[in-house]
């Protein structure tokens, strides 16, 4: 008796089994969406590096405080440059021109000397061709004026060039001078690291004291007005995703909650590692809060329909196959698929059962 008991209780749960593995297509909505996942990123953000190597000497902010474009943010030390400095403004106040006037009165000095000694040795010379002119003297003391007169002429105009090469090589050097003293304090500028962007600094990753070089990221700032949605997407779907295509995205934060987005840009160029694009996406409906580096989930919506006929997709075989609950197989025609719906166009009714393949 208790074997006949025990057969009919076996017989009962293997007909709920059976019932409970067959459906019917239901009609409602269904979309086909690729799936990415990304990061947060606020716009305009970046990474700021080290202009040059140093020390970090002084620091102008703290993580929260706002910035505008040109803004101080850190400042580094460099002894050598600072001496190169000191340097050059020393060549550039030795070389300025109107420390050197002296030279060029000298110079002038020398000038007046000359023509005063040509009009002398021309007059010499004019009174020496006068006697001559009355047989008075001779060839020699003649020829002899001649040479002083011609010597004075050329010591003159020679001294007229020395001045203007001398007040154009004094003008050169004070030039030269500012113009490397405006380069030396161009490198010191380099020395202090400014904001390029309105927004605010998310992090500082140097404190004042550490050694740094050119390699060395120093912080991250941002806009936060707006963020942009980074996401990966696997290169087997890149090219279904096109610009303006909606995109629903879930983040850990805001738990129960999905907000809206919309492709904005797709990167032509993919991730080699990753086998992945990347495509930005920016929020149509966003949480009140949000901070860069925030992970999450996305589907990008390929399609849409609101009222379709859909039977779960394990009862699917092949993508194209069901089984009816007769044990007919029959071929269906599909359409939209998610993870766990799909479409049925034709070869099905609502009043249809199917059931699951393999039982």
């Amino acid at each position: 008796m208790k074997w006949i008991y025990l057969s009919v209780f076996i017989l009962s749960l293997s007909a709920c089994k059976s019932k409970s593995e067959t459906t019917h297509p239901s009609e409602g909505p269904i979309s086909e969406s690729v799936y990415a996942s990304g990061t947060l990123k606020s716009q305009d953000q970046y990474q700021a590096f080290a202009p040059v190597s140093g020390i970090v000497d002084r620091v102008f902010v703290q993580e929260g405080d706002s910035v505008k474009i040109g803004d101080p943010i850190l400042s580094i030390s460099h002894v050598t440059q600072q001496l190169n400095q000191e340097n050059a403004a020393l060549a550039a106040n030795f070389a300025d021109a109107t420390n050197n006037q002296s030279k060029i009165h000298d110079a002038q000095l020398f000038v007046d000397l000359a023509k005063n000694k040509w009009r002398t040795d021309s007059t010499f010379l004019v009174r020496q061709r006068t006697l001559w002119k009355q047989q008075i003297g001779t060839q020699v003391e003649l020829e002899q004026r001649e040479l002083a007169y011609e010597n004075s002429k050329t010591a003159y105009l020679s001294s007229i060039l020395k001045l203007k090469d001398l007040k154009r090589q004094i003008q050169f050097n004070a030039n030269q001078s500012i113009k490397n003293l405006s380069i030396s304090k161009q490198l010191s500028a380099d020395f202090t690291l400014r904001s390029k962007v309105n927004g605010i600094v998310y992090d500082l990753l140097k404190l004042k004291g550490e050694i740094v070089s050119t390699q060395t990221p120093l912080a991250i700032v941002g806009n936060p007005s707006q963020f942009i949605l980074e996401m990966q997407v696997d290169e087997d779907d890149i090219f279904k995703v096109k610009v303006g295509l909606p995109v629903l995205l879930t983040l850990d934060a805001y738990k129960g909650q999905v907000f809206e987005a919309s492709v904005s840009k797709i990167y032509p160029i993919m991730n080699e590692r990753s086998k992945t694009f990347l495509v930005e996406a920016l929020f149509t409906q966003k949480p009140a809060t949000l901070f860069p580096n925030v992970t999450f989930e996305a589907n990008i919506i390929l399609f849409k329909k609101e009222k379709a006929l859909l039977i779960p997709r394990n009862y699917l075989i092949k993508d194209s196959l069901v089984i009816k609950a007769s044990g007919d197989t029959i071929l269906v025609k599909t359409g939209l698929k998610d993870f766990k719906k799909v479409e049925i166009i034709r070869g099905l009714s609502a009043q249809d059962e199917i059931k699951m393949p393999g039982k």
